[in-house]
């Protein structure tokens, strides 16, 4: 896979950066698609000022958001299969990069779909999203 991915970033002009935060999605996607909710937290700043904006408004705090992830998706039938398009994605600084997308939700239930923008922070080597705003 790692050829794969460099092979991605020549052929694409991707920075070896935004390939890190492709597949920082492509992680997510997995979990999810597998039902696993803690899977796809992982790549959530495991922080109290983690900042999730959505339907309900502003909350903080990683813990809160596995807690509202779980209350809204409380088993795969409702989790359903999650795809995104990226629509774009701008670096900030060596530190920081800002994503926005569209996501999609196949589910049996009825799909569902929107719009997201996204705040990643390198920390300690590692691409973690610092705030989420989902519609």
């Amino acid at each position: 896979m790692f050829v794969l991915l460099v092979f991605a970033s020549i052929v694409y002009g991707q920075s070896k950066e935004e390939t890190s935060i492709r597949q920082l999605l492509l992680t997510q996607t997995e979990y999810w698609n597998r039902g696993d909710i803690d899977g796809f937290m992982k790549t959530y700043w495991k922080n109290d000022s983690l900042m999730f904006i959505g339907k309900t408004g502003v909350h903080f705090g990683w813990q809160e958001t596995l807690n509202n992830y779980k209350k809204s998706y409380p088993d795969t039938s409702a989790m359903g299969k999650l795809s995104f398009d990226i629509v774009d994605i701008k670096k900030l600084s060596s530190e920081y990069y800002y994503l926005v997308g569209k996501w999609m939700l196949k589910r049996s239930i009825g799909d569902l779909n929107g719009y997201y923008d996204l705040l990643l922070k390198k920390i300690n080597g590692r691409w973690y999203i610092i705030a989420d705003h989902s519609s």
